[in-house]
């Protein structure tokens, strides 16, 4: 059987909402890499109870190896270490040599305050010192360690890896981890799995499961393969785990998915959006600009993402206001007067203005009706017109998202980007309606 992992982060700062967890997905895809299943991913606050909970919840689920993140400094709160020694069995005792190496790395911060009490600071973090007997330890990133705790007895329960909240400290230390005897031991029974995306825009979720279904029934070998559909941003995302002896079944997979859907299906390579427009912006020698309402900025943001942008993004306009369309994007008063803000003929003005101005070779226009308020009859909430014009012609586009205001606001964004990938493959025709994803 394949090695299986559990990841517990900690922290109620976490748990509540005010921090997003991070550590959680990309422990998941190292340790997927690695070939270890992670069975779980759970969430606990600052109390030694839950934290204790969640590591024997995931020991009778039988895993290998669970992995910690966070509950290492040097505050009451931070009891990480603690709950993992008395969980594997071991008692806990003061590495006078660790701690000497973490005073070195407190004494350059404190430095910049000398009116601190040093011994003070010192003694809040002589805990972080205090480690499970027989644990491998870390060394420290900041001035948290981390540590490989394997059970008392050999095989009588998992192998825990501590690691610190930042990710900062987490990420480097992870692969120091990897190095180490004790957690190779662990993961011992790892199987290489490969993973792999596709990517599709403008076909419900709903349509695409019963397309797999189909798959299934017609002889497609889907049964060595997981299959997972996402709905991000707009685009339905199928990711696909597999062993490398199944590489011929996953062929015949996206083979069967092209045959159906080819004409939905954007990306087969992990390619995003966003990337296949760098990509294409660059090869082409062509350069884009935006004038944008409702989205207020992020078209131009996303746009921007990318490490490299500025060889082709020259600029951006937001023109929220009706008399900054006119201002800045060149939008006639009159043809907002005559058909409103919010219309194909202002998205098309918006576009030409945002070429015309920045003299780029893609122009592109946005404006519409987040929300929640602002919708009338004729445009609800959710309306949004786009227009996207190049040398070789033009894509208008008008749509109804669904969603709250931001959901709309972050939606229109992938519109649009598909919007320019197809004006840059020459498909300059009118688009129809975008379904509800």
């Amino acid at each position: 059987m394949a090695a299986r992992a559990g990841v517990v982060v900690t922290g109620t700062e976490v748990l509540s909402g005010i921090i997003t967890d991070k550590n959680g997905p990309w422990l998941s895809e190292r340790l997927r890499e690695r070939g270890v299943d992670c069975a779980q991913i759970t969430v606990v606050g600052d109390r030694p109870s839950d934290m204790r909970a969640a590591l024997e919840a995931l020991a009778a689920l039988g895993v290998d190896l669970i992995v910690t993140s966070g509950g290492l400094g040097p505050t009451a709160d931070d009891l990480t270490a603690t709950v993992v020694g008395e969980f594997c069995g071991r008692a806990m005792e003061l590495d006078p040599a660790l701690e000497q190496r973490i005073w070195a790395i407190l004494q350059g911060l404190v430095a910049r305050w000398p009116d601190l009490d040093q011994d003070a600071v010192r003694a809040a973090n002589r805990k972080q010192a205090i480690v499970p007997v027989g644990a491998t330890v870390l060394e420290p990133v900041g001035t948290a360690p981390g540590l490989v705790v394997p059970p008392l007895v050999a095989g009588a329960g998992p192998t825990v890896l501590v690691l610190p909240g930042p990710p900062r400290e987490l990420q480097p230390m992870w692969v120091t981890a990897l190095e180490t005897p004790a957690l190779q031991s662990a993961v011992s029974g790892a199987v290489e799995l490969r993973q792999e995306f596709i990517r599709m825009f403008g076909i419900p979720e709903s349509e695409l499961a019963g397309s797999l279904r189909g798959m299934e029934e017609t002889g497609v070998p889907v049964g060595s393969l997981e299959v997972t559909t996402c709905l991000r941003r707009g685009e339905i995302e199928i990711a696909t785990v597999f062993p490398p002896s199944a590489a011929s079944d996953y062929e015949a997979f996206v083979a069967a998915v092209r045959a159906r859907h080819g004409d939905v299906l954007f990306s087969e390579d992990r390619s995003t959006i966003d990337e296949i427009v760098a990509r294409l912006l660059i090869s082409s020698g062509s350069s884009v600009a935006v004038a944008e309402s409702c989205t207020g900025g992020l078209m131009t943001g996303r746009l921007t993402d990318l490490a490299g942008s500025s060889a082709y993004v020259l600029g951006g306009v937001t023109a929220y206001s009706d008399p900054a369309k006119s201002a800045l994007a060149g939008v006639p008063a009159s043809l907002i007067s005559e058909f409103g803000a919010v219309s194909m003929e202002v998205a098309r003005a918006l576009a030409d203005g945002a070429r015309s101005v920045f003299g780029a070779s893609v122009g592109v226009g946005i404006t519409g009706v987040a929300g929640p308020g602002g919708g009338t009859e004729d445009k609800p909430v959710g309306t949004v017109c786009f227009s996207v014009t190049g040398p070789s012609g033009r894509i208008d586009r008008r749509i109804q998202l669904p969603g709250d205001r931001l959901s709309v606001r972050d939606r229109s964004t992938t519109v649009a980007m598909h919007l320019i990938r197809r004006v840059l493959l020459g498909e300059n025709r009118p688009a129809g309606p975008t379904p509800g994803g």
